[in-house]
């Protein structure tokens, strides 16, 4: 149950850079004896990084269609890759993907690879996927700025001493880890008088300044056609999030999830295992069943005493009326040019009011722009680096008829190495992807009021609340062309 090496990868603005390595030189000598004759060495960083992007297809020499990697024979249904690397192969190798960093481990495997084992018959790869998950988990716990999450990185190496002795993954909470090793009490520095019981789950005891932080995420996804016999689809879903650093054994904390007397009601809601009661009525409202929800609209209470770490309090969903930004796209092309017209409106009722908002125009198997001759009526247009992008910076406001347009043509090569490439991007399948983050603002209105967090402790704690509503896979198609279908009309 060991693992041979470790990395992380960067994928910002384009580029790929090594942020973490970590290499086990004893497990790779058991590898080397286990193996025999199918082993092969871990290569140096920059080897093992090419290969790896040529192999996920991230690279734009590798994006055209590859028979050994995108034929139908060879369909990937898990998370588990053959890299090759030079005349051998590194297998099995764990990769996962967030927030623009690649997490990949090679775990031991502990026979021949010659033909190679059924994945199920690995222990090293539920130890690998624990170690990775723990990593993800940490990383994510930062905000999400490049400082707090290099910091972060930064005390990975010291702490994968302890997580991962000699290769060998034995406790994978880095952030447990990180807290134990900073604010925690051992448990017979208690006085008598706080005597209770201790937990198994919760190992340690907080001793600092009391703070409760809560954050409301909600995320909105968005098909749109602009087109009468198709109907666009949208989605919208939430999350709460909490860490409490709260002194004592057993804090019990109560979060009350509020809505307007307008809000849409909160629907399939999953809580964490630390929640120690809820109102089983508002479990039973879900998004499938036929079912009038619309007479409850909270307050969604939670009691629960929080553990060590961030987490998450409880998931939703909710059917909001509309989207927040509605749109459309039409895009014509006469030879090597093409005409494109974008109009986007932000609904009356959301706020107007944004960190960032962007709209992303890619272009697939045309090959560079030559020139780009566009208007908008609002903010600034950029083309991207690799000429296949054009960027509308809308900014952190709509005008005041809240509606804003781009209009212009985009001229390419006659001959052209097609660069980069989409097998379903063709001809006038084309999209508009929508990028923003409104604080401060949710769909639903749902929100938890500072002053309505009970705490249950021995000193008062400070409250933190906070919301926000972020885009996720926000598509405006090509109303001109074809696009993915969800759902259709019945009526033509």
């Amino acid at each position: 149950m060991s693992v041979r090496a470790v990395w992380l990868l960067g994928l910002e603005k384009g580029e790929t850079s090594v942020k973490l390595s970590r290499r086990y030189p004893t497990v790779e000598k058991r590898a080397r004896i286990f193996n025999g004759e199918s082993y092969t060495k871990v290569p140096e960083d920059k080897v093992f990084q090419n290969a790896l992007l040529a192999e996920l297809g991230m690279t734009d020499l590798d994006k055209n269609f590859v028979e050994h990697r995108d034929s139908c024979c060879r369909i990937n249904k898990t998370s588990v890759y053959e890299i090759a690397i030079g005349d051998g192969v590194l297998w099995p190798v764990l990769v996962l993907t967030q927030n623009a960093i690649l997490y990949a481990c090679l775990p031991l495997v502990e026979q021949s690879l010659t033909p190679h084992p059924p994945l199920m018959s690995l222990r090293g790869i539920s130890s690998a996927f624990a170690l990775l998950t723990g990593l993800m988990t940490f990383l994510n716990m930062a905000q999400r700025n490049e400082s707090e999450i290099a910091t972060k990185v930064a005390q990975l190496p010291a702490m994968l001493m302890h997580a991962c002795p000699l290769g060998t993954p034995t406790d994978t909470d880095f952030g447990l880890m990180q807290t134990l090793s900073g604010s925690l009490v051992p448990q017979n520095a208690i006085s008598s008088a706080q005597a209770q019981k201790q937990p198994a789950w919760k190992p340690g005891v907080y001793k600092g300044k009391p703070q409760v932080n809560v954050c409301v995420t909600e995320q909105i996804t968005s098909m749109q056609y602009d087109k009468k016999n198709f109907i666009d689809m949208w989605q919208e879903y939430g999350t709460v999030s909490c860490k409490c650093d709260l002194e004592g054994i057993m804090p019990t904390v109560t979060v009350s999830l509020n809505l307007p007397i307008n809000g849409s009601p909160l629907q399939d809601i999953l809580v964490h295992p630390c929640v120690s009661a809820v109102d089983s009525t508002i479990l039973t409202f879900n998004s499938v069943d036929d079912m009038d929800d619309s007479l409850f609209n909270g307050p969604y209470k939670f009691p629960f005493t929080p553990p060590l770490d961030v987490f998450k309090l409880c998931y939703y969903t909710s059917q909001v009326p509309i989207p927040p930004i509605l749109g459309s796209y039409q895009m014509k092309e006469e030879e090597q040019i093409l005409k494109i017209a974008v109009n986007l409106k932000l609904h009356e009722s959301v706020k107007n009011g944004f960190e960032y908002c962007e709209a992303h125009i890619p272009f697939f198997n045309r090959g560079p722009i030559v020139h780009a001759e566009c208007k908008v009526s609002h903010g600034q247009l950029e083309v991207s680096r690799e000429k296949s992008l054009l960027v509308w910076l809308i900014g952190q406001k709509f005008p005041k008829s809240l509606e804003v347009s781009l209009t212009g043509m985009v001229i390419f090569p006659a001959n052209h190495s097609a660069q980069p490439t989409d097998p379903f991007c063709t001809g006038l399948t084309a999209y508009v992807k929508l990028y923003f983050r409104i604080p401060d603002y949710t769909l639903t209105g749902c929100y938890v009021d500072q002053h309505s967090v009970q705490v249950y402790s021995s000193a008062k704690p400070r409250i933190i609340t906070s919301k926000e509503l972020l885009s996720s896979e926000y598509y405006i198609w090509n109303s001109k062309g074809d696009a993915p279908m969800a759902s259709r009309s019945l009526h033509s």
